[in-house]
């Protein structure tokens, strides 16, 4: 199939979605139908938190996965597809399962020798002064949310309890990642290319929902600042990073650099937002690219996918 072929049938956006990004991936779903609709396509937007939603996809040729979270960024949505026969954007079933389990991604870079940052998996009965001692300050995260949702850091067994039970709140399981000191970075991959490298700066303790979605006072630096050896290096480590988990099409990978100036994967991101705020967008600007061909381009890499 071909965009030309896709001009003949109707596009579906799903967004929306009843995980706790909802209102991020409405304002993505926007970016992306008007996008859409800019290059000539019969575009329908679908909310997954509707009844029949499903109803809605009848006569649609091919869908562009906005959803964030779980029930969209997690396997789930895409399984559905598959099984109704509609092609659709990004990553497959397992990419997208494994990169939204924080924990079995981490295990799974460890296994392969990638850099990432020491971790826990709490439970109630976890020895929380035994974590602090391994660890020292740690930050507090659900392993299958998105947009820092529900994280927070701790630095004593009484913090780290805290934390736990913000955490825990959420499905999944709740991860205690070691604190690294350092600048934030983030890179966009599109196709088999990572674009310019974004560095992240924000006056909150570290790039929480607030400096994602509402604050204006966050930076972003891109080009990063980053020497052109750093930049292919931190490219090459994001690639890895995202292949090992199955992800293709398009995607975001976040990481911190440490003391000794080591890069360091957090995570994958499958579906990343495509807000004013969102970050593929920006990267996509420094390579000379539009939202609308940004958006084009993950239309026609999907519908080279096999699945």
């Amino acid at each position: 199939m071909s965009l030309e072929q896709l001009r003949k049938g109707r596009v579906a956006v799903l967004f929306g979605g009843s995980s706790a990004e909802r209102e991020v991936s409405l304002n993505s779903g926007r970016t992306v139908i008007e996008a859409l609709q800019s290059l000539g396509l019969d575009v329908i937007g679908v909310d997954p938190s509707t009844p029949d939603w499903a109803s809605q996809l009848a006569g649609v040729g091919f869908a562009f996965i906005i959803l964030h979270g779980p029930g969209g960024e997690d396997g789930s949505m895409q399984g559905a597809l598959q099984t109704l026969g509609i092609p659709y954007t990004g990553s497959g079933v397992l990419g997208s399962a494994l990169a939204m389990d924080k924990t079995r991604s981490k295990q799974l870079w460890q296994g392969i020798g990638l850099a990432t940052a020491g971790f826990d998996t709490l439970h109630e009965d976890t020895d929380w002064q035994g974590v602090i001692d391994r660890f020292g300050k740690v930050f507090v995260k659900p392993a299958c949310e998105g947009s820092s949702i529900g994280m927070s850091s701790a630095d004593s067994a009484s913090a780290l309890r805290a934390a736990f039970e913000l955490a825990r709140q959420y499905a999944g399981e709740v991860l205690a990642e070691q604190f690294i000191a350092g600048p934030e970075y983030t890179v966009a991959i599109l196709g088999d290319r990572a674009l310019p490298s974004i560095r992240l700066e924000t006056d909150n303790e570290f790039y929480d929902y607030q400096a994602k979605y509402v604050s204006d006072d966050t930076r972003y630096h891109c080009p990063s600042g980053l020497e052109a050896s750093e930049e292919a290096e931190v490219a090459a480590l994001s690639l890895q990073a995202f292949r090992s988990l199955g992800c293709a099409v398009w995607g975001r990978v976040d990481l911190m650099r440490d003391t000794d100036g080591r890069f360091q994967v957090l995570e994958v991101n499958t579906v990343p937002g495509m807000t004013s705020h969102s970050l593929v967008p920006m990267a996509a600007a420094a390579s000379g690219m539009s939202i609308a061909q940004l958006v084009q381009r993950i239309v026609e890499l999907s519908l080279e996918e096999e699945r």
